[in-house]
């Protein structure tokens, strides 16, 4: 089957080969023939080192297709479903589990760089990236690494939904539970910002701006909801100008130091930085803890949604049969698997939003 492989971290291209397998297949798994898998920043990030994962793997985690087969005591779960994939699979037994916040799960991560494919040139094992891989025609993975969802979501919506959307859309509604009237602030106008967008609309915030160095990007999120995008330097001025001087809930969608200080400093005092960005475990952010004490602003990191990844995602499906969030809008381009490169350079350029790859 055809698989994209990253051979060596740091690597800027990937590896589309033909001569790949997917192994593991046998108790407590399924294999999923993949149909869309949709590239997220994160991805970039592994390739570069920026988050581990150890190399050769197989990129890709925001992926949909159906189930082909379920091991041996899978329950719940049948071939001819249509799932997501879940890059932070729960384990069910741990106390993050048991507390019902099984986003925080870490089990899956153990794992990490365990093999997932096979290359037939060289014999050599590669994983799939957070246990996943969705840039490949055929995953085996644990079963609790997929969401069933409804059959009559599209694969391309139901891709999205496996990571991005649901980061953005639950950091709004279950981190910072934005109230009716509010103001808020997104820097990044990537999926994850202009999912974060949509969410703190579904919440109804009164004031959403966008903030984004590219015209292009800010220009597209006010389709989303957004009432106004600006350039980060026109940040600290429009927040001098609210009510409070500054916003009640600034959404950190980069996963910068640079850009969290900026938020910091954007929001009210008693108001909330919502760190939603993945960065690097070596870029430190920095506040004197007289400014932590005196403000009293809140510092909320969000991971995967801030919730239970199921609920969120089932909140998701719902809010997308009820009109109220637009996925197919945050699709703007498409690709087949071949050209899953043409997908890297056009979210490396901001020019897409969300690049599905497409494995038929």
């Amino acid at each position: 089957m055809r698989a994209a492989v990253l051979h060596k971290t740091g690597q800027e291209t990937l590896d589309v080969r033909e001569d790949v397998t997917a192994v593991g297949f046998g108790p407590g798994t399924v294999r999923v023939r993949m149909r869309a898998a949709s590239l997220c920043h994160s991805d970039l990030s592994a390739m570069s080192g920026v988050l581990p994962q150890p190399a050769p793997f197989v990129p890709g985690h925001e992926g949909a297709g159906d189930v082909v087969e379920v091991g041996e005591g899978v329950t719940g779960l049948a071939a001819g479903d249509r799932v997501v994939l879940c890059w932070m699979a729960p384990c069910g037994r741990c106390d993050h589990c048991r507390r019902d916040r099984g986003h925080l799960c870490i089990a899956s991560l153990r794992g990490l760089g365990a093999p997932g494919f096979r290359i037939a040139e060289g014999e050599l094992n590669a994983s799939g990236f957070y246990g996943t891989g969705a840039f490949a025609e055929e995953v085996v993975v644990a079963a609790n690494a997929v969401i069933k969802v409804p059959a009559d979501l599209p694969y391309e919506a139901a891709a999205l939904i496996g990571c991005g959307v649901t980061t953005g859309i639950g950091a709004a509604v279950n981190t910072a539970r934005v109230e009716p009237g509010a103001s808020v602030a997104v820097i990044g106008a990537g999926g994850v910002g202009v999912a974060t967008v949509q969410g703190a609309r579904v919440c109804g915030a009164g004031r959403i701006t966008v903030v984004d160095p590219v015209a292009s990007r800010r220009e597209r999120a006010l389709a989303f909801g957004a009432t106004e995008a600006i350039a980060p330097e026109d940040l600290k001025a429009a927040a001098k100008k609210l009510p409070g001087g500054g916003f009640d809930y600034v959404f950190e969608a980069v996963g910068r130091a640079a850009t969290v200080r900026a938020g910091y400093e954007a929001a009210r005092r008693g108001g909330a930085v919502v760190v939603i960005g993945a960065g690097a475990q070596d870029d430190l952010a920095q506040f004197t803890m007289g400014e932590l004490f005196f403000n009293e602003k809140r510092l909320l990191p969000s991971l995967y949604g801030g919730a239970t990844v199921t609920r969120t995602i089932g909140l998701v499906v719902d809010l997308w049969r009820a009109g109220r969030i637009d996925l197919d809008g945050m699709v703007t381009h498409r690709v087949g698997l071949a050209d899953v490169n043409e997908a890297i350079a056009q979210m490396r350029s901001g020019e897409a939003l969300r690049t599905v790859v497409t494995m038929d």
